[in-house]
């Protein structure tokens, strides 16, 4: 399988930031990693290599990001405008340089976006910011809500990076059917602790029309080793 690591320092993060390219061509994917995690996460837990066969076969691209969730909501050593703030500097860092550097080497003018857990949530929150960027939104077990992260502070930008907040009130007809032509999927086990959240974004996506798959598993928890089968079910053939 094609593999490629990169590295290059950031200037909307003023730091190095690093991620890694498997496939040669095919749909693109943009993977954000866990809570705190790695831009390597993906690819040590089997992800890639469960449906190696369509990265090897030029059916897909994946595009693994680093995180600074550890310098943004995760970060109780700032206050929760800092920890806003520096979540915005990353995604300019996903606009005006990740993607970019995706579209050099994949001309498609659309992604797939994906992530487990936390990575759900960044995977969502691009995804329902920049529908115009994304063709699919595959979450696995993903976490919605902002609202535990900012210890009781809120204002709009805070807001405007809360999926469940900002959905609800979303009513431009050109908008909602960005997100109506799309994929979306939402997966989390029946005992998952992120299944509340799950369930409400679904309602939510119900009530604004926005067809979607929320498929939830019998017996699965909120774990590796099922993320690994849904990217079978969701990614392979």
């Amino acid at each position: 399988m094609h593999r490629e690591y990169h590295s290059w320092y950031s200037p909307a993060l003023d730091r190095q930031m690093e991620l890694l390219q498997f496939g040669h061509g095919g749909s693109p994917i943009l993977v954000f990693p866990t809570s705190m995690g790695r831009f390597f996460d993906y690819e040590n837990r089997n992800m890639i290599g469960i449906v190696g066969d369509r990265y090897e076969s030029g059916e897909l691209q994946a595009f693994c990001v680093d995180s600074v969730d550890s310098e943004s909501w995760y970060n109780k050593a700032v206050s929760p405008r800092a920890r806003v703030d520096r979540h915005m500097q990353y995604e300019q860092y996903l606009l005006q340089e990740a993607l970019p550097f995706i579209r050099e080497r994949n001309p498609s003018p659309r992604v797939t976006v994906t992530g487990c857990s936390f990575g759900g949530y960044h995977a969502a929150n691009f995804t329902l910011r920049h529908p115009h960027l994304v063709d699919g939104l595959v979450s696995f077990g993903g976490a919605f809500d902002i609202h535990q992260f900012v210890d009781g502070y809120y204002d709009q930008d805070c807001y405007f990076h809360c999926p469940p907040d900002f959905l609800p009130r979303i009513d431009d007809d050109n908008l909602l059917n960005e997100f109506r032509r799309m994929r979306i999927v939402l997966a989390a086990g029946e005992s998952d602790i992120c299944l509340v959240e799950n369930q409400r974004l679904s309602d939510i996506l119900q009530r604004k029309n926005i067809p979607h798959n929320l498929d939830i598993w019998s017996g699965a928890g909120h774990d590796w080793p099922w993320w690994e089968q849904m990217a079978v079910k969701f990614f392979g053939k």
